[in-house]
């Protein structure tokens, strides 16, 4: 019998409630080196990290922490949607695959092929994960960033 969970992967992104974009871009510039893979005026950054990334995020309405949330990539997002549902852990609603573990913590799951997060070919075969490659589109990105050996 096989095991019908989603294997987790790796992390693709952290993302941070910060009370001001460009004090918290001007503080972590000062501290790190990144590139700035993208912004949305003065509610969200993204600090480019190869094939992953941080997001910072300006609080919205709503409580606070709403947006702080660790982004974890597996490899079929189906077979964690099957997990979840049979756990009884309600998918939150709106973008993306979220939910809460029962401390609060925000999850989201994303699918390996659909991500620039990679693994070496080399780790992925010694997680028995050998058959996992990307999308056409996030194979692109990743050779446009220098990044894809083998686009696996």
């Amino acid at each position: 019998m096989t095991d019908a969970r989603a294997r987790l992967i790796g992390i693709n992104h952290v993302a941070l409630e910060v009370g001001d974009i460009d004090a918290a871009l001007e503080f972590y510039g000062r501290l790190f080196g990144f590139e700035l893979r993208g912004r949305v005026g003065t509610r969200m950054a993204f600090l480019d990290a190869g094939d992953q990334f941080v997001a910072l995020s300006a609080p919205r309405r709503g409580p606070a922490d709403e947006d702080r949330h660790v982004g974890f990539v597996v490899d079929s997002r189906d077979a964690f949607l099957a997990a979840a549902e049979a756990a009884g852990v309600a998918v939150l609603p709106g973008r993306g695959t979220r939910f809460r573990d029962p401390w609060g913590n925000q999850i989201e799951v994303v699918q390996y092929d659909e991500v620039q997060f990679s693994k070496a070919p080399g780790v992925l075969r010694g997680m028995g994960l050998e058959g996992l490659r990307k999308t056409p589109a996030a194979a692109e990105e990743l050779r446009r960033k220098g990044l894809a050996e083998d686009a696996g």
